[in-house]
């Protein structure tokens, strides 16, 4: 019994020690969306075309294609060798692009500077895959904070990694890149050690214990977004308040661990009065044990017999069950191709890629954008669409998951509001009047980390969490393609169209009217994802009332049973 105790007080911890380190490695996953910070460097060493230079990026997000191979690992390996493969291939995409950028080497061949992206892009699908089904699966009953919390961290990575570069090295791009190879690569090394899948809640009371645990996470990743936005703000800060600047978001960074010591400490205190109430229990109350025992002896025959004579229908139920198998339903267990067959998956998958992809083609494209609008410093606008991202993300996440256990309101319709607010940013960046890239910047942001906050339950809840690895990464097969199709060929090919040639290789161009028809047309593609997402909403309305009826029940009974 002492082992059984201690045990259980070290899951609880390691539980919420293990969704620590992976917040950690959510935090820096989002490298991705950085490649805005040395673009310029990149397009400059090599004399690159506006249009070159997109499918460079294009390439990057071409990597998490092949996330496919971390989904099918997923149900296969354990999330240590996951995590391990991803934080390798990071240091080696990562890695190699700060060798060119700080010219320790001479400039690789193009096709081979893709590769190189193409691995960095693919290292953070395994650590996204790793860390998103580990938790999920560990805290299924609140999926929609457990999302907002990861991905909101994946959408602060951006400022975090921006803003320590630009306090520690003066925003140089040879040593924010070197920061993108080594700093994934150590966290990954921690969360190897401490994230493991572990069984869920499974009574209201835990379930509540978790919720409450949650709402420090999201109160602790708003004080650093509000930090990091504050941080932004500050004209030319001095070497020292930069050095005292990065100390506290790593303080910050690291505060999360008083859950599992809490955890830990609860537990163990819970354990030391059950083991004093048990004593005293066994040393009043022998002899009742000992005539109960002796009843359920004597009762045992009937009630074997009895079960005896209601298992054999019920033998024969489950063996006609298993003669006619059917297609599941949604809200049950898919496999890939059973999902890719449903009509709601190819309405999410469209919906999804109207939205992501056009808020990557202002996030990879952010730093021409700046530039094209008169603005010489554009990482204030990258910080700012990564901070209210992680707003999008996180608000989202909670709110989606409340409104589902108050009133069974589907999570897609969550998807449809943010589709609607990010076509109207859109056209105010083409209105391009005073200021309208700041409040661009904030809008999109918001709508692309709610889009990818809510699809991520959404699509464990429609289509189960047994393959739920897999079906993950169909879904992100989205960010590439939205890539190419929004960012490589869209935004590229309309930008060369209106820049002029610069002496030496390249092109520029300056004046609204450089992305205006572009953000018209990425306008255009998210009024579509709103309609899909408003019939998607529609369609699954019966899976969240049911989603809403089981919860209440549950708490009805749990209320019933106190009394």
């Amino acid at each position: 019994m002492g082992f059984h105790q201690t045990s259980s007080i070290s899951f609880s911890a390691t539980k919420w020690l293990g969704f620590v380190t992976a917040v950690w490695v959510q935090a820096i996953s989002g490298n991705n969306y950085t490649f805005s910070n040395y673009s310029d460097a990149l397009k400059s060493l090599m004399n690159l075309t506006q249009l070159e230079l997109n499918n460079l990026s294009v390439a990057k997000d071409v990597g998490k294609a092949f996330g496919l191979l971390a989904g099918l690992a997923s149900d296969r390996l354990p999330t240590p060798v996951i995590l391990l493969i991803g934080s390798i291939e990071g240091l080696i995409g990562y890695g190699t692009q700060w060798l060119v950028v700080s010219r320790r080497i001479q400039p690789l061949p193009y096709w081979q500077m893709c590769i190189f992206l193409c691995l960095g892009g693919n290292s953070t699908t395994w650590m996204n895959t790793a860390v998103l089904v580990t938790c999920i699966r560990n805290f299924r009953r609140n999926r929609g904070p457990v999302s907002g919390i990861l991905k909101g961290y994946v959408g602060l990575s951006t400022a975090i990694f921006t803003d320590l570069c630009a306090a520690l090295f003066s925003d140089e791009p040879a040593k924010f890149l070197i920061m993108l190879a080594v700093i994934p690569f150590a966290v990954c090394l921690a969360a190897i050690v401490f994230l493991r899948e572990t069984p869920p809640a499974a009574t209201v009371e835990e379930e509540k214990e978790e919720s409450k645990y949650f709402n420090i996470f999201n109160t602790v990743a708003v004080i650093v977004a509000v930090y990091l936005m504050a941080y932004g703000f500050i004209p030319n800060p001095s070497h020292v308040f930069s050095l005292a600047f990065a100390v506290i978001l790593l303080v910050l960074l690291a505060s999360p661990l008083a859950v599992p010591v809490h955890a830990f400490i609860k537990s163990w205190t819970l354990n030391r009065f059950k083991n004093q109430a048990d004593v005293e229990r066994q040393i009043q109350e022998p002899l009742l044990r000992e005539e109960k025992a002796q009843e359920e002896i004597q009762e045992k025959p009937a009630e074997e017999s009895a079960s005896a004579v209601v298992e054999q229908p019920q033998a024969a139920e489950e063996k006609a069950a298993v003669e006619v198998k059917r297609r599941p339903a949604i809200g049950e267990d898919h496999t890939i191709f059973e999902a890719m067959r449903t009509l709601d998956f190819w309405i999410l998958f469209v919906s999804f890629l109207c939205g992501v992809g056009t808020g990557l083609a202002v996030m990879n494209n952010m730093g021409q954008i700046g530039l094209a609008l008169g603005y010489a410093d554009v990482s204030l606008f990258i910080s700012m669409t990564s901070i209210w991202g992680f707003f999008g993300r996180i608000v989202s996440g909670s709110v989606s998951e409340y409104y589902i256990k108050k009133a069974g309101i589907p999570r897609p319709l969550w998807n449809a509001a943010s589709q609607i607010l990010m076509a109207v940013g859109y056209i105010l960046m083409a209105v391009a009047l005073p200021g309208s890239l700041y409040i661009g910047s904030v809008v999109v942001g918001i709508c692309y980390g709610v889009r990818l906050a809510v699809s991520v339950p959404t699509a464990s809840e429609l289509f189960g969490l047994k393959y739920f690895g897999l079906i993950y990464n169909i879904l992100i097969l989205n960010l590439p393609l939205g890539s190419f199709l929004f960012s490589g060929l869209l935004a590229g090919l309309l930008y060369d169209a209106e820049a002029t040639p610069t002496p030496g290789g390249g092109n520029t161009c300056v004046g609204a009217h450089c992305y205006r028809l572009v953000f018209i047309i990425m306008a255009v593609a998210c009024v579509v994802g709103f309609g899909l997402d408003v019939l998607l909403g529609i369609r699954t309305k019966k899976i969240y009332n049911k989603i809403y009826m089981s919860r209440r029940s549950k708490k009805l009974a749990a209320a019933s049973n106190l009394k």
